[in-house]
């Protein structure tokens, strides 16, 4: 479901409602879909502030780059070097595992967490910015009170594997204290490349009523049964920002095609308006639609639980009185 929820084709609340259908209270799955509305509350209300450190400067950094042996699947720990491949070649990593890169990369390369943040971000098929950035934050020790590790036998225990010998088969007490494995030493920027879908001309009607689709809105039932024209924005300013790879865009291109008459307009929002007038625009909210002109639509929330909590428990616990009654 992650990456149908990251590309707003569903949303959490929806996911919620089909569990109550179920008739079966998993109150675990239900956090993890609170942690998803969580993290875009703060992106909301700190905005650009998530690139960088909200709570504490991470320490030690030695550099600002990815390990080399990250990006090449070479670490020597079998199941994250599978796990790596894997991403490249699905656009999928199980959350555990993300959380066991990044605090190699972290806490054990000494990376400052943003440029491998960007690299995950790339390669994810369910790349959320919000969750991305801040997740990363959290396991450098950034957005929480302390770092996160996980040593060999934790990774054994969840990957159901049986490897030893590696730089991570340490007790716990060692972490923060040893120096930088060998293998993590030498590092690497990324880069990703994809070709954009042919420049076609877009028959904008420029006095019709016009949806707005973007990479975090293909949401099929938007306004479905109503006659509007329905353009899918890709903005090349945005992924220069935010790089992604061939397999994402391709994904999206595909769950455009569930909606019916989209037209794809690769091109910035303000080329759009010299087409269209903002009063005939219609666009869901998001942090990334700052620049966006027209009417503004409310995005669909797990619950009415709204703001800026310094802590995902705080922010649950008020979720959690209205959710699970």
């Amino acid at each position: 479901m992650s990456p149908y929820i990251s590309r707003g084709v569903i949303s959490t609340r929806q996911v919620f409602e089909h569990i109550q259908g179920l008739a079966v209270e998993d109150e675990k799955l239900i956090q993890e879909l609170a942690w998803r509305d969580y993290w875009q509350q703060v992106w909301l209300a700190k905005g650009d502030a998530i690139h960088a450190e909200l709570k504490h400067i991470q320490k030690p950094v030695s550099n600002f780059q990815v390990p080399k042996a990250i990006v090449e699947a070479s670490t020597g720990i079998d199941v994250v070097d599978k796990a790596i491949r894997a991403l490249y070649e699905t656009g999928y990593m199980h959350n555990h595992m993300r959380m066991y890169v990044a605090s190699i990369c972290c806490n054990m390369a000494h990376s400052h967490w943003l440029a491998p943040a960007r690299w995950m971000y790339a390669h994810l098929l369910d790349g959320d910015i919000a969750s991305n950035q801040l997740s990363w934050q959290w396991v450098a020790g950034a957005f929480s009170n302390k770092k996160y590790y996980a040593n060999q036998e934790n990774i054994n225990q969840f990957f159901y594997s049986s490897q030893q010998g590696t730089f991570l088969d340490v007790p716990y007490e060692s972490f923060g204290i040893m120096e930088m494995p060998e293998v993590l030493k030498e590092t690497t920027s990324f880069e990703v490349a994809f070709c954009w879908p042919k420049r076609e001309n877009v028959a904008v009607l420029e006095n019709k009523p016009t949806l707005i689709y973007n990479y975090y809105n293909l949401d099929p039932e938007w306004h479905r049964r109503d006659d509007f024209q329905r353009i899918l924005l890709l903005e090349p300013s945005h992924f220069d920002k935010y790089p992604v790879s061939q397999k994402c865009i391709d994904f999206v291109i595909g769950l455009a095609e569930n909606i019916p008459g989209i037209q794809l307009y690769v091109g910035e929002f303000e080329e759009l308006l010299a087409q269209i007038a903002p009063e005939n625009i219609m666009y869901k909210e998001h942090p990334l639609n700052l620049h966006y002109q027209g009417h503004q639509e409310p995005r669909e929330w797990l619950s009415t639980v709204t703001g800026y909590y310094p802590s995902f428990f705080s922010f649950w616990k008020k979720c959690k009185k209205e959710l699970l009654k």
